[in-house]
């Protein structure tokens, strides 16, 4: 999982955190230094400063072992699709580690640097802000002290290979540092690479984001360095039971089944944790935040992943988070790259202002499934209304300002995404009458085997 949507909710609940942040005159920003009073989260600056809205990310490929082991190659036209749909911004993970030297001086090889170049070229031939990273650094997760000088190497040569590119090349620092990587070791690193990066780029955006695999609970423990061209980033995937259902990588892996419905406790648990972030963010002197990843597995039914999708990209943007989905084209993908088109349900969950209307039913046939205008009315209804030993009864999730038009077709008042449900019952005439037919069958077959003994006893 346009941008700025402003509603008078937003500002009350903003004003409210607004109160919170008078308890905390300092900031962790550059050492402990007063920070300057906040009024409110900048929306429009937020996003504006931090040149992102609307993103995507590239995965499974370059932070792949080799790309294309994980099934994903990136291919020339993928960066012009994305531009066309309506993104602005490219996250392209990558795992420099596979293809650096583990001694000193930890040369990255000269071939690899050569292909992320060409895909870096075409992401910024679109005009889209593009981010590069390292992604599954998994030894320094481990082992931080002794990988400490090899992750600063890479960042050296990085920084010096593309000094020369555009401020829309952005670099974000480490993905999800976790384990042994903690606050106090990973604020280390954070301020010794910064450093190290301003020696050759003294303008270009950094993204850092916090332990705990970027989770937004970490974000207190986040040091920001001195720096006015620093965006922090969280990853987004609550609650995880959903988003990661089947994943095969998550051990043990959630149960596969479960949905998002949009019920109101599901909405706070994912608006609470948004707002975490903008209060941290109003208390560390209105840092941009960015939602470098957020998204539902491929294994979930479509109509939650869709619902879950566009709750959370609008919400980020009502809050002035820029955010980037997972992923382009693979497990989470938005795109399907065998058919060379989009999904359209979840592109229209990441783009559209429109609301996506769905039925839900078990038999027959439903109509009026689509995406249309919040303020709109739209007819859906049932088309087969039995199916065996089922007959359509009644729509469950039915809201105040629905219409019912006659017993199989309702009009849908359209105020947000909405699953409308159909539910049937069983038509007992129909299996009472073949237990009948097959009662009165028995019965003969009986009389006629008995008179047929009788005949022959006779």
């Amino acid at each position: 999982m346009a941008l700025l949507e402003k509603s008078l909710g937003t500002y009350i609940l903003l004003s409210s955190l607004l109160f919170s942040t008078i308890l905390y005159p300092f900031s962790t920003r550059g050492g402990g230094e007063k920070a300057q009073p906040s009024h409110d989260y900048r929306f429009e600056e937020a996003v504006v400063e931090s040149r992102m809205r609307r993103g995507i990310n590239i995965g499974n490929a370059l932070e792949a072992p080799r790309e294309g082991e994980w099934g994903v190659y990136i291919r020339d036209e993928y960066f012009k699709i994305i531009k066309e749909a309506g993104f602005d911004t490219v996250r392209i993970p990558i795992r420099w580690s596979a293809h650096a030297e583990n001694s000193p001086p930890y040369r990255i090889d000269e071939a690899f640097f050569k292909r992320v170049d060409w895909v870096v070229n075409k992401s910024l031939e679109q005009h889209l802000t593009t981010i590069i990273n390292i992604h599954h650094y998994e030894e320094i997760m481990q082992d931080p002290l002794g990988h400490r000088d090899r992750f600063k190497a890479l960042w050296s040569q990085i920084s010096e290979h593309y000094k020369g590119y555009p401020e829309t090349l952005f670099f974000e620092l480490l993905n999800e540092p976790y384990g042994e990587l903690t606050d106090e070791k990973w604020n280390m690193l954070t301020r010794e690479t910064v450093e190290i990066i301003r020696r050759t780029n003294p303008t270009r955006k950094i993204i850092i984001g916090p332990t705990g695999w970027n989770s937004v609970y970490n974000l207190k423990g986040l040091v920001i360095p001195e720096d006015e061209n620093i965006i922090v980033t969280f990853h987004f995937y609550t609650p995880f039971e959903f988003t990661h259902q089947g994943a095969e990588w998550v051990n043990p892996s959630p149960t596969v089944g479960r949905k998002w419905l949009g019920t109101q406790d599901e909405k706070k648990q994912i608006t609470d944790e948004l707002n975490m972030a903008v209060e941290w963010a109003m208390q560390h002197g209105n840092v941009s935040l960015f939602m470098g990843e957020f998204g539902a597995y491929g294994k979930a039914d479509m109509v939650s992943r869709v619902r879950w999708t566009r709750f959370v990209a609008r919400e980020a943007e009502k809050r002035g988070i820029a955010w980037c989905y997972w992923e382009f084209c693979a497990g989470f993908g938005a795109y399907d790259p065998d058919r060379g088109e989009w999904k359209t349900e979840l592109l229209n969950a990441l783009i559209s202002e429109k609301h996506y209307v769905a039925v839900e039913t078990e038999y027959g046939n439903a109509f009026g499934t689509g995406w249309y205008d919040e303020g709109s009315y739209v007819q859906i209804g049932i088309d087969i209304t039995s199916w065996g030993f089922y007959v359509f009864d009644h729509f469950e999730g039915l809201g105040p300002k629905d219409r019912i038009i006659d017993e199989t077709t309702v009009e849908i008042y359209v105020d947000d995404c909405r699953m409308i449900k159909a539910v049937w019952r069983i038509d007992y005439v129909k299996p009472l009458t073949i237990a009948l037919i097959c009662f009165a069958a028995c019965a003969a077959a009986t009389l006629y085997k008995k008179r047929a003994l009788k005949a022959f006893h006779n």
